[in-house]
């Protein structure tokens, strides 16, 4: 799949999509939420997205998220956290998924240790200005869409840092605010 035309914006959390469906009023953003299209088609949209800002709920490493942080607090089986990983670096490579611009993550002090560590860990430790924690209310992501920030992008290929993740211990990654 080709880069679109648009910034990319995945808005994670509880209350994400309800969220995206109350930014879809404001100017320059088309905002999606993931349920209310198959995947494909919302590939193809991602793909053809023309507003200055495409705002959706479909993380492309969800699955990803969810075993390592399983993996550290040792709720998954062994190898489920290799597996997301080559699924995911499959997809990536196929043009099944497409690593966000950036991604607005809502209420991460609510959110359980590992999780929280994942988004404001491992991630912002990978491309810091790419995470943005924002309360969970429809004017704090719009108001963190105008002030996003120009930085690092995601490590191209993502290979690497994605194989790696099984040794990226919680408490040690990156910058936790």
């Amino acid at each position: 799949m080709r880069r679109p035309n648009s910034t990319l914006v995945v808005v994670a959390g509880d209350r994400a999509e309800e969220i995206v469906k109350g930014l879809d009023a404001l100017p320059n953003v088309r905002a999606v939420r993931s349920r209310d299209h198959p995947p494909e088609a919302l590939r193809d949209l991602l793909a053809r997205a023309s507003s200055t800002y495409l705002v959706h709920d479909a993380d492309p490493l969800a699955d990803v998220a969810a075993a390592w942080a399983d993996f550290f607090d040792q709720a998954a089986p062994h190898g489920r956290l290799e597996v997301a990983v080559e699924d995911t670096i499959a997809a990536l490579r196929t043009g099944r998924a497409l690593l966000p611009d950036y991604y607005i993550v809502v209420e991460p002090e609510t959110m359980p240790p590992t999780r929280r560590h994942w988004w404001l860990g491992v991630l912002a430790g990978t491309a810091p200005a790419r995470v943005v924690p924002a309360p969970a209310r429809v004017d704090a992501v719009r108001d963190a869409l105008a002030t996003l920030s120009t930085g690092r992008w995601w490590p191209d290929p993502p290979d690497q840092w994605l194989r790696g993740l099984g040794k990226i211990v919680p408490d040690h990654a990156g910058p936790i605010p």
